[in-house]
């Protein structure tokens, strides 16, 4: 579409339209297989926007694709016309009634964020999807979602009271119960109108006309899936609305907006939906996590967990559990997990007896175990509790995620994931599955809802070839005859989208098909509304996002990628979306999101640019795009996405390597070279500390400076001390200065790695740190090393920081061991040594620099690990209470944990540590400086840490370890963050 034609629709509307290259590749695709690029891209503000989207499609024949959180599995929200994203602005609760339990939302209000809202009113939604945290209602009903629990709240259809949506030729509606009485009126009314009938009074005629019919009841009856199945998410829910009144005596009342869910965007455009809400589950969670040798054994012990009356029976398989065995968060969630007797990984049932009371859990665990073990079903049966129930849901939940961490180019492809079958059937059904895979060599991922019928099955599958692309085709159609066999649905809970749309006729028979279409027609006769999803689907095996012989193109890199090329760890993106979280969800990942919540700001569109760039650019140096730049831009390199992704992509090691690739090409800025030569220039500015801190400790001077580097005016600026740490220390070993060693008879040694941040500017921090060492019984040695190259990963000068590395690898190989680790205080610094030197070093030196990795320690890890020796006591510290808020460095999130920093930080016997919920603190480095950067880092900050920092008393400490965070507390809440060690070392006796 012509470009001028976009322009003149992004100025009719109050929110924003994108027609370039960069917005349309990231919107090119979702979490299923499926790429289109689409028209364009439109972020709504209003309704009045959406009824102008409306009457420009109809004007130019285009069509609208609704989109929320672009999670879906089957391709619904893929397509060539005006990707409509309202997840920015709808996200509003418009009303709450407890007495009458309901609440009525915006489609772009998140699911988890939902329920934290109604919390306080007892109250709570209950359909759950494993995206929950970031899944949105709208998507949730035009999906007709449900998750885990459907054994007890059934599906979105079941909790949708009423909506209010735009119809394609723009009028408004509302649909809602309608009583016998009422339907009869309605019916008649419309009928009476003839030519002045509106387009709802059409919907309804043609409604009733369909249902009415004896012959359409008969094949309705006849075909759709079995009506003992409560996931049944085939085409248009004709079956549910023939047991609605009229049409059912002993039914609900009719409505139409239970119609509407499950459709997928098709038929209309939701701007309000009302929910049903339920009493908060019981408060007391309990799970039994059933281990078995295989996946029929335990499809049959589901049959006897249903019989004490579940929350969910969900299934985990041994494929997931490999997985998370090699993922540093899930393999913390995978602590209860015990290999079989041949030392496999099991398949395990996770079951949730959820009462009112542990002894009621306890009394139905040991019943049901016993007619476990009675049936000889499973070999190990552990009931957890409290934290350790959301590290087991957290596991199961990141399922789809893990799956995408398979390295190389074959994939768990979800294909025939969403199967749903009567419970009884569903163990004679999988040994059928499996037998039909067996027959094409193919093997499958199983995990999921074994309570409800539906296993999610993802067969593995290398789509950028020939024979992928026939084994795509090939499962598909085998397992809709499978499904048909059993009466069961083809989709439980995804949706047919363009996925399972081709496979409609087949399961509902062609007479229910051409209701359907006849329906769509109705609703919309222009097509604008998601056109290809559900009917009139083009072939299943078309605009899929890898093409059958793609190449997968060899990249010269500066990183090594663990048994993988750059572009297949770019690949490992499955478009889950854990990374559009909000800080209500908690973690790290993705802050420059929480901040702006723009699609462009996620780890995911950053993958997916790079993915799309990588693979198709004509260029000789693929990585020399403007659209990655853009996209990667306000990425902090926090690393969030390393340990939160459930699929390992790390976004923060894709944008060093980018950097760098596209300085070949074009050149790296000054700023740039100046914030990666950071350590040559504070130490050429340590001759002379007065001059450097006359003019950046004066704020007009500061201002003047600031810009001329490119920096934000209102940004502080770290000052140097009198002396750098490296001389202070030196002086005072050669003078014999050193504390005596109090606390043991003969000294150990603590190397101390100098990094470049404490040795300039944060010196009183390590004169503190050396002397609590000394003071705890340790001499402390300042071995021979140079800077970090922290700098200048952080500006992707990757050359510089790959000659920085091998010299502190050479220099450190020899003395550095695991009686003496380095040790280091600046996380960021001293994390270098385990994250990214060993993929960036030579290959000689490769050896040598995981060696030392598993050698370097922060400050707070070699508090703790001390501790736990037995080494360091509290007898050495004060007995005065103090309360400490912890903001932990992000890179100390990702690489090593926080668990160190609260158990060094409570050695003092009545301090009490406790952690802030805060992501990244919005600084990370230099980014934070940047003028450009300056809103959404200050933007970040406020997110939580802000907040909770100056809801604080003046007694209360706050910690934190890292330089650029203690930083970023100070300009942000003008109070001062100490680093662990100070708050040591001040609280020794």
């Amino acid at each position: 579409m012509d470009s001028e034609v976009i322009r003149h629709l992004a100025s009719q509307l109050s929110g924003d339209v994108y027609d370039d290259s960069t917005y349309r590749t990231l919107y090119a695709t979702d979490a299923s297989a499926y790429r289109e690029v689409p028209t364009a891209v439109a972020i709504p503000k209003t309704i009045d926007d959406l009824k102008t989207l409306i009457a420009f499609a109809r004007e130019h024949k285009t069509s609208l694709i609704p989109r929320t959180a672009g999670t879906s599995l089957a391709g619904q929200v893929v397509g060539s016309g005006i990707v409509v994203d309202v997840s920015k602005h709808f996200t509003k609760i418009l009303e709450v009634n407890p007495e009458e339990r309901w609440v009525r939302v915006q489609p772009g209000v998140v699911r988890d964020e939902l329920n934290l809202f109604l919390k306080p009113y007892g109250l709570y939604f209950g359909p759950e999807t494993s995206t929950a945290n970031r899944a949105m209602i709208g998507g949730m009903v035009g999906n007709n979602s449900c998750g885990s629990n459907s054994v007890v709240y059934r599906a979105t259809r079941e909790h949708t009271l009423s909506v209010k949506a735009l119809l394609a030729d723009g009028s408004e509606a509302e649909f809602g119960d309608l009583t016998s009485w009422d339907y009869t009126k309605l019916v008649g009314d419309a009928s009476r109108k003839n030519g002045s009938a509106t387009l709802a009074d059409k919907i309804l005629l043609k409604t009733n006309a369909i249902l009415a019919d004896p012959v359409n009841q008969e094949e309705i009856r006849r075909n759709f899936p079995k009506r003992t199945i409560e996931r049944r998410n085939t085409g248009y829910a004709l079956d549910a609305l023939l047991d609605m009144v009229p049409f059912a005596s002993d039914g609900e009342p009719f409505n139409l907006a239970k119609f509407i869910t499950g459709s997928e965007g098709t038929l209309c455009f939701l701007t309000e939906i009302k929910l049903n809400l339920v009493p908060l589950p019981p408060k007391e969670s309990g799970l039994v996590c059933i281990h078995c040798h295989s996946i029929d054994e335990s499809l049959r012990a589901t049959l006897v967990a249903l019989n004490y009356k579940p929350y969910a029976v969900e299934l985990i398989d041994d494929i997931i559990l490999e997985r998370a065995d090699t993922n540093p968060e899930q393999r913390k969630n995978s602590f209860f997990v015990q290999k079989t007797p041949t030392d496999h990984f099991p398949i395990i049932l996770v079951v949730d007896l959820s009462r009112d009371t542990r002894a009621e859990i306890e009394l139905l665990a040991a019943q049901m175990e016993a007619e476990l073990r009675a049936a000889n079903l499973g070999y190990h049966y552990p009931l957890l509790f409290g934290e350790d129930t959301k590290k087991i849901w957290t596991l199961r939940k990141a399922g789809l995620g893990l799956l995408g961490n398979l390295p190389g180019d074959e994939k768990a492809v979800a294909v025939i994931e969403d199967t749903a079958v009567d419970v009884h059937d569903l163990p004679d059904y999988i040994r059928d599955f499996n037998e039909i895979l067996k027959k094409h060599n193919m093997h499958s991922v199983h995990y999921a809802h074994a309570g409800s019928g539906e296993l999610h099955l993802r067969p593995i599958i290398n789509l950028k070839t020939e024979e992928g692309h026939r084994q795509y085709r090939l499962i598909a159609e085998e397992i809709a005859t499978l499904v048909k066999k059993y009466d069961g649905s083809l989709s439980g809970e995804h949706g047919d989208g363009r996925l399972r749309g081709e496979f409609i006729p087949q399961m509902v028979g062609p007479h229910n098909y051409e209701l359907m279409r006849q329906i769509k027609h109705t609703w919309d006769p222009q097509g604008i509304f998601n056109p290809g999803k559900i009917v009139e689907t083009p072939p299943m095996d078309t605009f899929l996002r890898y093409e059958a012989g793609q190449q997968t193109p060899e990249f010269k890199t500066y990183f090594r990628y663990k048994d993988q090329n750059v572009l297949q760890h770019a690949e490992q993106c499955n478009g889950s979306g854990d990374c559009r979280k909000t800080q209500v969800s908690g973690g790290t990942m993705c802050p420059s999101y929480m901040a702006t919540r723009n699609e462009k700001d996620t780890t995911r569109a950053r993958a997916n640019v790079l993915r799309e760039m990588l693979t198709r650019s004509p260029k000789e140096n693929r990585f020399d795009h403007e659209e990655i730049k853009e996209v990667y831009d306000l990425c902090l390199s926090c690393k969030g996405c390393k340990n939160e992704c459930p699929s390992n992509v790390d976004v923060a090691k894709l944008k060093a390597e980018f950097l760098q690739q596209y300085y070949d090409t074009n050149g790296v800025p000054i700023r740039s070279r100046l914030i990666a030569n950071f350590a040559r220039l504070s130490s050429l500015a340590s001759l002379v500390p007065w001059a450097w801190n006359g003019v950046l400790g004066t704020p007009s001077l500061r201002r003047v400076a600031n810009r001329l580097v490119g920096f934000h005016p209102d940004r502080t600026m770290p000052l140097l001390e009198n002396t750098t740490l490296k001389k202070w220390w030196s002086k005072r070993a050669s003078s014999g200065k050193q504390a005596s060693a109090t606390a043991a008879s003969e000294p150990r040694t603590v190397l101390l790695f100098c990094d470049e941040f404490t040795n300039y500017n944060d010196v009183e921090v390590g004169q503190k740190a050396i002397q609590l060492f000394e003071r705890l019984g340790y001499t402390v040695v300042i071995p021979e090393h140079g800077e970090s190259g922290r700098a200048a990963l952080s500006k992707g000068m990757l050359k510089y920081a790959k000659t920085l590395a091998e010299r502190n690898v050479r220099l450190l190989k020899d003395v550095v061991t695991a009686e003496t680790p380095l040790v280091g205080l600046e996380p960021s610094a001293i994390l270098t040594f385990r994250d990214e030197y060993p993929d960036l070093v030579d290959e000689s030196l490769v050896a040598d620099a995981k060696n030392l990795a598993q050698h370097t320690l922060t400050f707070e890890e070699f508090i703790a690990r001390e501790s736990d020796a037995g080494r360091i006591g509290s007898g050495q510290f004060t007995d005065e209470k103090r309360l400490i808020k912890l903001h932990g460095h992000c890179q100390q999130k990702a690489v090593s944990s926080l668990v160190p920093g609260k158990k060094a930080l409570s050695l003092p016997q009545n301090y009490t540590t406790q952690l802030i919920p805060s992501g990244c603190c919005g600084m990370a480095g230099s980014f934070g400086y940047e003028a450009e950067h300056y809103d959404v880092s200050m933007q970040v900050g406020e997110l939580v840490l802000f907040p909770t920092v100056r809801q604080q008393p003046d007694d209360v400490l706050i910690a934190a370890p890292g330089t650029s965070c203690r930083h970023q507390i100070k300009d942000g809440t003008a109070r001062k963050a100490k680093h662990p060690a100070e708050i040591l070392f001040d609280a020794l006796k």
